[in-house]
């Protein structure tokens, strides 16, 4: 897997893997460092790969699956498992237990971080190979270096519509959940049904991805009553919500971060 090149200007890469699609975009890489940013690249991609191979639980191979089957303790998992299932309880408890990776029944299933997790991890490789202005797009949560970028929130109820756009600047992530894309997969996990006050999306954004996907999680499942003081009062992040009537609302500080508003 290589990306041969030794012209200035950007690197681009769209891989299929865990489900979706990731898209790399690395702006204006000079010929000296194109090398050494290509390599981080390949890197980024296979490790996302692994990280489809331990975390899947569609793949009964994976290791989050055999763990849940019993066949694979805790301590026997590969580091990178049991670091994401720590970071997992870290936010069920930051979000008082609204954040859940376990299946009914307690089997574990880390989905509503871990890809979040993994485009963070991969933007930062590419930082630190040199490349000063990174975007990567996994399923439509974004991690972002340099820019500025701009960054589309596709309306839910309007197909191939945008209702937000946010422009970024540094380190940024923007996380999207809701029902639109995958159907109603998010539930309060206290009775493990959807949230009755529905919501067609919500965006959080943050510096960090992980974070950013973890708590849209939580949101969603808090239903919208609960979320609004809740995403008010989260340190560090700001949130934009579309219900399921079309009514939109944000927290105080998303303002700030927005190109434009479509609704």
């Amino acid at each position: 897997m290589t990306y041969q090149s030794h012209e200035p200007g950007p690197l681009r890469h769209v891989e299929h893997v865990m489900g979706t699609v990731f898209s790399f975009d690395i702006r204006e890489v000079a010929a000296a460092d194109r090398p050494r940013v290509q390599a981080a690249l390949d890197g980024a991609v296979v490790g996302l790969h692994r990280v489809d191979e331990l975390f899947s639980t569609y793949r009964p191979d994976s290791e989050i699956s055999r763990l849940g089957r019993g066949e694979l303790t805790l301590s026997r998992c590969d580091p990178e498992v049991r670091d994401v299932l720590r970071m997992c309880e870290d936010a069920e408890h930051r979000s008082g237990g609204w954040f859940s990776a376990r299946y009914a029944g307690g089997q574990p299933d880390p989905t509503g971080l871990v890809k979040g997790w993994a485009v963070e991890r991969a933007a930062r490789m590419l930082v630190s190979s040199g490349a000063g202005s990174v975007c990567v797009n996994g399923g439509g949560d974004v991690q972002v270096h340099g820019g500025p970028w701009r960054v589309g929130i596709a309306d839910p109820l309007r197909r191939g519509e945008l209702a937000a756009v946010v422009e970024a600047h540094g380190e940024l992530a923007v996380a999207t959940s809701g029902p639109a894309e995958r159907g109603c997969h998010i539930v309060d996990p206290s009775t493990g049904r959807p949230p009755a006050q529905g919501l067609a999306s919500l965006t959080v954004i943050a510096t960090s991805l992980a974070d950013a996907d973890a708590w849209a999680t939580a949101a969603c499942a808090m239903g919208a009553d609960r979320a609004r003081p809740w995403l008010g009062r989260l340190p560090d992040a700001e949130a934009f919500v579309i219900t399921a009537d079309g009514t939109t609302w944000h927290t105080s500080g998303f303002a700030r971060y927005t190109a434009g508003l479509c609704v």
